[in-house]
């Protein structure tokens, strides 16, 4: 059953997604060859505690770290280790969070000094399908009409568009009705209302959709061993229209990007 969230849960959510948001930003800041990946878990682990928020992911059905941080054609779910970063990987981070009661939960896929035009290219087009789902998210239509949205985008490409892996709702729990997958057709699915929360995330892989779910219960990887990437937003439904409740402008201050990409999801409230 799909909880519909009031103004005053959304606030809430509001400041648990900004709280990953910030992470995130200052994670950007510390991304760079020659690091490992649980140096990276150590710094978010302690910010995340500082600001008086509890890491979400850890202790989650077992999972031993604060982030997911998948490089290359780890797709998601990877596990912080000793391994180094390394000039032209890619790095997915998940991150989440529980504060004031509510989840927050969204990831980027950062890019380790110079990579692979092509590389580069796929980055552009999973996260620009993402702003694509993003705009979908309005009170009549469905969920469907996110994931067509998404899947057309990124296919039209040549990319793979993961299907075993999907979005989802968000609220006082991590996973929520109702399930947000990234490929579908136009109007299917559950009817998008006020008060919806969800967490959009397109999981596209360079080359083929397929992936390898491996032993240790966690680590999916592409079939083929090509660059995957995952970005992922955390929305509402506010007045039947798509409000960004998570924020990438702490990344692009640490980056130095300049965009507006958000600009038409955006909303005080």
């Amino acid at each position: 059953m799909i909880q519909l969230k009031t103004i005053e849960e959304l606030r809430l959510m509001k400041e648990s997604a900004h709280l990953v948001s910030k992470t995130l930003g200052m994670l950007a800041k510390e991304i760079k060859p020659g690091i490992n990946t649980l140096y990276l878990d150590k710094l978010a682990h302690d910010f995340i505690k500082d600001h008086g928020a509890e890491p979400a992911f850890l202790g989650y059905g077992g999972f031993p770290n604060s982030l997911c941080i998948s490089p290359n054609d780890q797709v998601v779910h990877g596990f912080p280790n000793n391994d180094i970063i390394k000039e032209g990987d890619v790095l997915s981070v998940d991150c989440g969070v529980i504060l004031n009661g509510f989840v927050g939960d969204h990831a980027y896929t950062f890019e380790i000094g110079e990579v692979k035009p092509e590389v580069k290219k796929l980055l552009q087009v999973t996260k620009e399908s993402l702003y694509k789902g993003i705009a979908q998210c309005m009170r009549g239509k469905r969920i469907g009409d996110i994931s067509h949205a998404i899947q057309t985008h990124c296919e039209k490409e040549g990319y793979g568009v993961v299907k075993e892996l999907v979005g989802h709702g968000l609220g006082r729990k991590m996973h929520e009705d109702p399930q947000v997958p990234n490929y579908g057709k136009q109007g299917s699915g559950k009817v998008i209302k006020d008060g919806l929360a969800i967490a959009i995330e397109p999981m596209v892989n360079l080359g083929t959709e397929k992936v390898k779910f491996h032993n240790d219960g966690w680590t999916v990887t592409t079939l083929d061993n090509l660059p995957s990437a995952h970005f992922e937003h955390d929305v509402a439904v506010i007045n039947g229209k798509p409000v960004l409740l998570s924020t990438f402008k702490y990344v692009y201050e640490a980056l130095g990007i300049v965009s507006d990409e958000e600009k038409p999801f955006q909303l005080d409230f």
